[in-house]
């Protein structure tokens, strides 16, 4: 799935969320060039589209938990962010424990 993305979809609203927690565009797009990218479909969060939960780690090793959703756009299919924020340790210590690739 990811690796047949064409890019991503960001406006003002995507932009701010993801910047609010300091997490730039910058650090959103490079989790989806990472072998470690973990994601997880989110169900509870999915009622009018598919929404994904994905953790990952920045260049630096900071751990990034992220929500974003797929969209088909004139033929292209983009990943669209919907909020990323650098996870607390005791997030990163609960999903060491469930995946020791973490």
């Amino acid at each position: 799935m990811v690796n047949s993305f064409h890019g991503s979809n960001w406006d003002a609203d995507n932009i701010w969320k993801c910047q609010k927690h300091g997490v730039s565009i910058e650090k959103v797009e490079s989790l989806f060039e990472s072998d470690d990218l973990r994601i997880e479909s989110d169900i509870a969060n999915s009622k009018f589209e598919q929404r994904f939960n994905a953790i990952g780690k920045t260049d630096e090793g900071r751990s990034v938990f992220l929500v974003f959703t797929i969209r088909n756009q004139e033929s292209e299919i983009l990943i669209r962010p919907i909020s990323a924020r650098y996870m607390h340790q005791k997030e990163i210590d609960y999903y060491a424990q469930k995946n020791s690739n973490f």
